[in-house]
């Protein structure tokens, strides 16, 4: 099951509450399903959590039932459909829709209380939803037909203090967050706590790859550094024992040069600790750069 599907699923594990939750949780489904018209309501979904949960919210919301309805325990779509005329009349009454009106509206009056607004948002969600996983990213949505709804729940998001962004999709109108905060803030607010969790810990797990990743590479970069290093102060020596300039150093160089060869593989601290006495990592380096210069000096022209 995908992770939408799981966010779905956990939804549709909530008791149906108060008849007023059930009618805002019904219109949500509505004005973010398939279609909704005078003349028909159609909803298909593959979740069989939400096909097993819509035939009770209709009945609890609207004492409407379906004229066709799929089974949750078929594999694929299921379409759910009502066109009974008296049916769809009810369901624009109690909507408060006006049939009359050019577009479809959010009904605020039904959405009075945070709970059906909650409510509201999760039959959005349920009809018109989808989440991305968190493993490969951060993303959720709410895609509808209608225009002025879409715009309507932007003002209603932002009433509850999510700041959704915009934007078009064929004939659909998104309403969408990537901010993984806000998508775990907002699935816990409508029913999906759990699958908020399950985000949180992916994206952990996520920071704390990401963190070893940048220790690993920064390390092996270091380790590149200081191999380089060692090559060319070694080269250094080499150019000063054949040209018999070694031995013409101040002890504290020709020390340097001697562990510097005994110890390719060495850091510079390391190499610093073994000096007697141990001196600082940035008095064997400036004494190393002194040998890399004299070589040069050495082989000018």
């Amino acid at each position: 099951m995908s992770f939408a599907g799981e966010v779905k699923a956990e939804l549709c594990r909530g008791k149906l509450g108060r008849k007023c939750c059930a009618q805002a949780e019904a219109c949500g489904v509505l004005l973010y399903c398939n279609r909704f018209s005078l003349s028909e309501v159609k909803i298909v979904t593959e979740s069989p959590a939400f096909a097993q949960r819509l035939p009770g919210l209709f009945r609890k919301a609207f004492g409407v039932e379906f004229d066709e309805k799929g089974d949750p325990d078929t594999p694929g779509k299921r379409i759910f459909t009502i066109s009974a005329p008296e049916k769809l009349a009810l369901l624009w009454e109690l909507c408060a829709f006006d049939p009359s009106g050019p577009a479809h509206h959010i009904n605020f009056g039904m959405l009075e209380e945070t709970h059906c607004r909650l409510a509201f948002l999760r039959g959005a969600f349920l009809a018109g939803g989808s989440v991305t996983d968190p493993q490969k990213g951060y993303h959720l949505e709410l895609a509808t037909t209608h225009l002025r709804v879409s715009r309507e729940l932007d003002t209603l998001l932002l009433e509850l203090g999510y700041a959704p962004k915009e934007t078009t999709r064929k004939a659909n109108y998104i309403t969408y967050f990537k901010q993984s905060e806000a998508i775990e803030d907002l699935l816990t607010a409508i029913g999906a706590p759990v699958s908020a969790m399950e985000l949180m810990n992916a994206k952990a797990e996520k920071l704390l790859r990401n963190g070893v990743n940048r220790r690993v590479n920064c390390e092996a970069a270091n380790v590149d550094k200081t191999v380089d290093a060692a090559l060319e102060q070694r080269r250094a020596i080499q150019i000063l024992r054949d040209r018999g300039a070694l031995e013409t150093l101040s002890p504290k160089l020709r020390e340097a040069a001697q562990l510097r060869e005994a110890h390719p593989e060495l850091s510079l601290a390391q190499l610093a600790a073994l000096c007697e006495p141990p001196v600082t990592k940035s008095s064997l380096s400036h004494r190393l750069r002194k040998l890399i210069q004299l070589s040069a000096q050495d082989t000018a022209p």
